[in-house]
């Protein structure tokens, strides 16, 4: 899964980072890892005190990881932190071990004091990790223990994501250990807020957004992820595409092989780029039925742009062909967002993906069989 506030990425502590004989982060080398000013000394050992400004080195991260660049290597130990000068009566935030997650949250506790509990979630943020049972109760209660957080804090609270909330049981959680969960609010911008008003959540930060930011932040990594794909892909087609009933030519696969790649590179770019940004625009409510529009309209523009005849597709049977490998391509693409989407339940993408994927391949292999035959029909383009 991917989430519109945080992407999903897995790490191991690559940071300098290593977990003591009680899992509290211990950091042999200060200066691998800046977003550690000094410890805070409990009643339960040295705790490491975090800055909540973010370095450019921490930005750079945050943007390399947008970009799928060591997006599968940016975690932070799992253990407690400390944010200002906390006492045994400051709160406790819980958060996952994807550094995305955890520098975001640092980032709004500027001027407080408070404790991180940080779970070992496997480098994965926290909707994605409540889905995937990582940022779970079993996790909690282990990490609550190994910390010895009951020796810490005199209180008996844990403020929990509210995008977490489907891994944690709140009822587990108090019999097992004595602590009770309050959820915060849904972003993390709000937390300062919530926290003013005595951690009681207005309406508005209950509610879950996927609005334009939420989509096209995302856009980077569906490029890097599924770019080396559709870049093979296109290959394909310009290099099959100088085959003709008159054998195989370099001189097609320069015109209407290259044309066959770029329409390919087209549709994908297409389906990343304007796919998320139109999403709430698109009709249907299946996001693979919103990407299947999406494809036909890109089709028609094309055909338009083509005219007079199949114009850029070469021959109808190109046109006929691209009338089905286009709007699968962007179906497919699109329906790659429900992963990130506030908007679906991942019973709800189980069951799209069990209607739509059958129709995509169906859909896929007839167009490839068409534009096959258009190679050899008539000579093609």
């Amino acid at each position: 899964m991917k989430e519109p506030i945080e992407d999903c990425s897995q790490e191991t502590a690559g940071c300098g980072c290593c977990c003591g004989s009680v899992d509290k982060p211990s950091f042999s080398r200060r200066e691998d890892v800046p977003w550690i000013s000094t410890v805070v000394k409990t009643a339960a050992g040295d705790v490491p005190q975090v800055r909540t400004s973010l370095s450019f080195r921490d930005r750079l991260g945050t943007a390399k990881a947008r970009w799928s660049i060591n997006r599968m290597n940016y975690s932070v130990a799992p253990g407690l932190y400390a944010v200002g000068n906390p006492t045994p009566e400051s709160v406790v935030l819980v958060s996952a071990n994807y550094k995305m997650s955890f520098d975001r949250l640092r980032k709004q506790l500027g001027g407080r004091d408070a404790w991180i509990l940080v779970l070992d979630t496997k480098g994965i943020n926290v909707w994605c990790a409540a889905g995937k049972g990582t940022f779970g109760t079993d996790e909690l209660l282990n990490r609550i223990k190994i910390t010895a957080l009951d020796k810490i804090v005199s209180h008996r609270r844990l403020i929990v994501p509210q995008l977490g909330a489907t891994g944690i049981s709140a009822y587990t959680v108090r019999k097992t250990s004595g602590f009770s969960i309050i959820y915060g609010p849904v972003r993390v911008e709000d937390l300062p807020a919530f926290l003013d008003a005595g951690m009681k959540a207005q309406p508005e930060m209950r509610r879950v957004r996927f609005g334009l930011r939420d989509r096209t932040v995302l856009i980077p990594v569906e490029l890097v992820g599924g770019g080396k794909y559709v870049l093979l892909l296109a290959a394909v087609f310009a290099l099959i595409g100088g085959l003709s009933s008159s054998g195989y030519s370099f001189v097609k696969v320069l015109s209407a092989g290259i044309i066959n790649a770029s329409i390919v590179f087209g549709a994908f770019l297409c389906g990343t780029l304007l796919g998320p940004i139109l999403l709430p625009w698109l009709p249907g409510r299946a996001f693979s039925i919103k990407g299947a529009a999406l494809g036909i309209a890109l089709v028609g523009a094309l055909t338009v742009f083509g005219l007079p005849g199949p114009g850029l597709f070469g021959s109808w049977l190109h046109l006929a062909a691209f009338a089905f490998i286009i709007p699968t391509l962007t179906s497919f693409i699109v329906m790659n967002f429900t992963g990130a989407s506030t908007f679906t339940s991942l019973s709800g993408v189980i069951r799209e993906m069990r209607l739509a994927v059958p129709i995509q391949i169906a859909a896929a292999v007839i167009g490839v069989v068409l534009w096959f035959g258009g190679l050899f029909i008539n000579g093609g383009r």
